[in-house]
């Protein structure tokens, strides 16, 4: 049974439910030969899917010098392939590969934003063992509410309207984000140089070999990890998975040993697996407190002494020599209370945005869901009806296909004509 986003019952007087196959032109992308790829910008570039998307433009990475499949420049590219559903405008004339759709249509914004709309309805559409995927036929038969030409302009202009005015909110509350990380980071600054203690007059210079060793976790591959396990399982960046078994029953600090994030910090939970892409941390826990190490490793960033290769790595001999300062336990207490003091009304800040986000997020589908139910903008009596748009779409197209074929009637015709023949003066 087909999935309708709007009754044709419910739709506003001129508009016509449809098919995209009745609209608009569609190319399904086919991979071009691997030896006509490039980097260098030689022929059309070539988009392959999701990869390449931006919020609105594709960006090229590759070239094709023997571009197959071709979309033109204000085409919609929709990923047919893992991920599917998402869109973006081709903003020049491109090659496209078997992960893309080429959407082409009087109206490219209205059909841009209305495929943004129903993006989560393609995906559910997707079938598919190894990755999902929909198929030409799927996309071809995509019901597409169809206002009038009118109105379709004036849905586009009052969605771009409240998009600009809603990215506007967004934009500040990335920027507070921003700031907030920094301040984190002054926060470390702050209680490291003894601006929380009244200076670091009784803190005591030593280095991190002095006060801690470091040793690699135990390895666990995907195959022998058992993921229905109720232990937590830490490697390079926290949490990787759950195991049947737990190593550490007390909570450890650990440092990620191998990998981009490589010198990042976490204190474990209870019970909890090292994978050996973590250092664990020993330490004398009755002169340095945990949760101070912590802020202390984390205020140093490790991560910059990671070696320079492939795949980044720090070791003990790069971490015991750096140089640091140590109070007493009571005084690290004191420390510890005044940046988990700041850091909360940080965190419950980042929470604040965090949904403020998620309802800007809700926002922008709730204003493309009220744009193709006719609700968004008035309708206007005068406007001509979808109808006649309709008609004109279907005679443009019989028009071009009795020219297509034409076309292809002559070439036959010469091709077999003997005065066609190759050698033939």
């Amino acid at each position: 049974m087909e999935e309708r986003c709007i009754s044709i019952d419910d739709l506003p007087v001129g508009w016509e439910q449809i098919h995209l196959k009745d609209v608009c032109e569609i190319i399904l992308g086919q991979s071009p030969p691997s030896e006509t790829y490039n980097t260098v910008g030689n022929g059309l570039p070539f988009f392959q899917g999701k990869a390449e998307f931006t919020e609105l433009h594709p960006v090229a990475e590759k070239w094709c010098s023997v571009p197959g499949k071709i979309a033109e420049q204000n085409d919609i590219l929709l990923s047919v392939r893992a991920p599917v559903g998402n869109t973006n405008i081709a903003d020049r004339k491109c090659c496209i590969g078997r992960g893309l759709a080429a959407l082409r249509f009087h109206n490219y914004k209205f059909l841009f934003y209305y495929l943004q709309s129903i993006e989560k309805e393609l995906d559910k559409k997707g079938t598919g063992t190894t990755f999902k995927a929909i198929s030409g036929d799927i996309v071809r038969n995509v019901d597409l509410p169809l206002p009038p030409l009118l109105e379709q302009n004036r849905i586009v202009a009052k969605v771009e309207e409240l998009f600009s005015e809603l990215d506007k909110g967004v934009e500040a509350l990335k920027a507070v984000q921003q700031q907030l990380k920094v301040y984190r980071q002054a926060v470390l600054k702050w209680a490291f140089e003894g601006s929380f203690t009244g200076g670091l007059e009784n803190w005591e210079h030593t280095t991190l070999g002095s006060i801690l060793k470091i040793s690699s976790g135990n390895g666990l591959t995907k195959s022998t990890r058992n993921d229905d396990g109720q232990y937590l399982v830490y490697g390079g960046n926290g949490v990787t998975g759950n195991h049947s078994e737990f190593m550490f029953a007390e909570p450890q600090l650990i440092i990620g040993r191998v990998g981009v994030h490589c010198g990042n910090t976490h204190i474990t939970k209870l019970k909890s697996w090292i994978t050996d892409n973590a250092f664990v941390v020993y330490f004398n826990s009755n002169k340095i407190n945990i949760h101070f190490l912590f802020y202390l490793v984390k205020n140093l960033n490790l991560n910059q002494l990671s070696s320079s290769t492939a795949q980044p790595v720090i070791s003990g001999s790069k971490v015991y020599p750096i140089k640091c300062k140590i109070p007493s336990i009571d005084i690290q207490q004191k420390v510890n209370q005044s940046i988990e003091t700041r850091l909360s009304v940080a965190d419950k800040l980042e929470e604040t945005i965090s949904q403020s986000l998620q309802q800007a997020e809700a926002l922008r589908h709730s204003i493309l869901k009220k744009a193709f139910a006719g609700q968004l903008v008035p309708q206007d009596p005068s406007d001509e009806p979808a109808s006649k748009l309709l008609e004109r779409i279907k005679t443009e197209k019989a028009r071009q296909a009795t020219i297509k074929g034409s076309v292809r009637g002559r070439g036959k015709k010469m091709l077999s004509s003997p005065s066609a023949s190759v050698g033939d003066p």
